[in-house]
């Protein structure tokens, strides 16, 4: 009988424990896995479309999430994921990207485009992208070592009107032309 209530005492414990071990909230890294199929492990991604969130500002993220949550901001299946999340947690996804450390990308640029977007950045965009785009004020996005196809169709959308452009960017876009716009991105793109 006393093996009986051991047995007995040992199911219990182990439930109560598995119990608690449930009622623990996920943590900000178990939020975050969700993100790795499309912005890779740890935000670094590996995908050609897909923005690396690593290193990004915790405002960025945050502002970005709640204008996919809302629809102001165009997604495929973002809009999706971003209402499947409540503030709290959209906070400490963004905490944990802001933490992680930047995602070097390895890509073709045009060398030429290259150096015409470093002559345009500090002008241009430097006040918001700062430090070479390394970092963004407030909710700007820092735009270093980001892929290049990303940020073409994200200017696309900007330019067609699908996304609407911050009035501080647009009224340094507006003058440019096509040709120094992709020079920026090329410039961006290769910035480590």
């Amino acid at each position: 009988m006393t093996i009986k209530w051991r047995g007995w005492a040992l199911a219990t414990g182990v439930l109560a424990i598995s119990a608690v071990a449930q009622a623990a909230p996920p943590t900000p890294a178990m939020l975050s896995n969700a993100c790795a199929g499309c912005h890779g492990t740890n935000g670094g991604s590996a995908g050609l479309t897909m923005p690396s969130l690593a290193g990004q500002s915790k405002e960025a993220i945050e502002v970005a999430m709640k204008k996919f949550k809302s629809g102001e901001r165009p997604g495929s299946i973002m809009g999706r994921i971003a209402k499947g999340y409540d503030e709290g947690q959209t906070s400490a996804i963004a905490e944990y990207f802001s933490k992680q450390k930047l995602h070097v990308t390895k890509q073709a640029l045009d060398k030429a485009k290259i150096a015409k977007g470093a002559s345009l950045q500090e002008s241009n965009c430097g006040r918001c992208h700062i430090e070479d785009g390394r970092e963004g004020k407030d909710d700007t996005p820092a735009m270093a070592s980001q892929w290049l196809p990303y940020m073409q169709m994200q200017m696309a959308d900007y330019l067609s009107g699908a996304r609407k452009m911050p009035e501080k960017m647009k009224e340094k876009v507006d003058p440019m032309s096509k040709e120094d716009l992709e020079a920026l991105l090329h410039f961006y793109a290769s910035v480590n």
